[in-house]
């Protein structure tokens, strides 16, 4: 059994990052060398020299929705946040307007309540959850998600303590997000622009994408004092047939595969297929996960190298890079990112482990 304990770590306020850096790959980059546990501080623009031709670098192509709506119930007018999750079916091709949310304030709200947005959006309470999230039916006129982009606003995460500004449009979206449907960024992709991207593909490096929706996994803090009883929230994921196959060859002779972000990672090892021989293969797709990686749980079938941004404490995203890397390696890489001034979370620094 492993303790919840065991994750913690302390962070001064100071080094949350509210703002992203001037430009995307002006962030810092703590490069970690698993073999021999070097600590390298690098910037973001020095990524291609630790890449190398024939490298996958796997990215996940997922867009941010405009999910956070300030409404009024109807009747009443009080004031009530929404914050959209998912689209519930058997997978995102199959959704319909009845969703996953949660509320602020919750016990405002009942089932058959009805919250309006506007003239153009509005969501009845259909079910309400012991854990406080609801199920909402939205009616809108249009595109939802032009509704959505018109009367909603960028998701910020609560440890960025300020409201949703007009870069935050662009900012808090990858440069290649495009399949619509997270509640929150895949931030580890908010480093590359364009022009990065086409110096790795001229010098030989492979990209392909995957697409995971994050949903509400990231927003539920471990409760579980031990690790082990802790269960996640399913996420939709979508694999293409060409990202697969260019994978699997890449396993095949023994190239790498660098996952950019840990909604990468939980999408390439969800959708592994390991034959007796050894071989590993990816399968193509649609398919959800609930897949959970910790230190002395399942490995890593798929990933070889993986570039990730700070995590919280106590989170499963920081248990999942501890599982790809020693658990005390890691927090001492923490130590030195905290004492050298690296920004953490979502508009923060990065690591590469090698």
């Amino acid at each position: 059994m492993t303790r919840l304990e065991a994750f913690d770590y302390e962070l001064p306020e100071a080094c949350v990052a509210q703002y992203p850096a001037e430009r995307r790959d002006a962030s810092r980059l703590l490069v970690v060398d698993r073999a021999s546990g070097a600590l390298s501080d690098r910037q973001f623009t020095d990524l291609p020299a630790y890449l190398r031709e024939g490298d996958v670098l796997v990215l996940n192509d997922s867009r941010v929705m405009h999910a956070r709506l300030l409404g009024e119930k109807e009747g009443t007018g009080a004031r009530i946040e929404l914050f959209l999750l998912r689209a519930c079916g058997a997978s995102p091709q199959e959704a319909s307007d009845t969703w996953e949310a949660l509320a602020k304030p919750a016990r405002r709200l009942k089932v058959g309540d009805t919250v309006r947005f506007g003239d153009s959006l509005a969501a009845e309470v259909f079910d309400k959850h012991s854990d406080g999230s609801l199920i909402v039916r939205l009616n809108h006129r249009g595109s939802l998600s032009e509704v959505l982009e018109r009367v909603g606003k960028v998701p910020l995460p609560p440890y960025i303590h300020r409201e949703a500004q007009p870069l935050d449009a662009e900012r808090y979206q990858t440069v290649y997000a495009h399949e619509l449907g997270s509640a929150a960024a895949p931030t580890a992709g908010l480093h590359f622009t364009d022009e990065l991207l086409e110096q790795l593909r001229a010098a030989g490096v492979q990209t392909a994408f995957v697409t995971l929706h994050v949903g509400l996994g990231t927003f539920r803090p471990v409760q579980t004092d031990a690790i082990e009883d802790h269960r996640m929230h399913e996420e939709f994921y979508h694999i293409p047939a060409a990202t697969a196959a260019a994978i699997t060859a890449a396993k095949r002779e023994g190239r790498r595969i660098v996952c950019v972000g840990t909604t990468s990672v939980r999408t390439l090892e969800s959708a592994a297929l390991t034959a007796p021989d050894g071989s590993v293969a990816i399968e193509p797709g649609w398919g959800s996960t609930s897949i959970f990686i910790y230190p002395g749980g399942r490995g890593f079938a798929v990933t070889d190298a993986l570039l990730t941004n700070f995590h919280l404490p106590k989170s499963t995203l920081l248990m999942l890079v501890s599982a790809f890397y020693r658990r005390e390696e890691i927090l001492t890489a923490y130590e030195h990112a905290i004492a050298t001034g690296y920004r953490f979370f979502s508009y923060g620094d990065a690591m590469l482990i090698l």
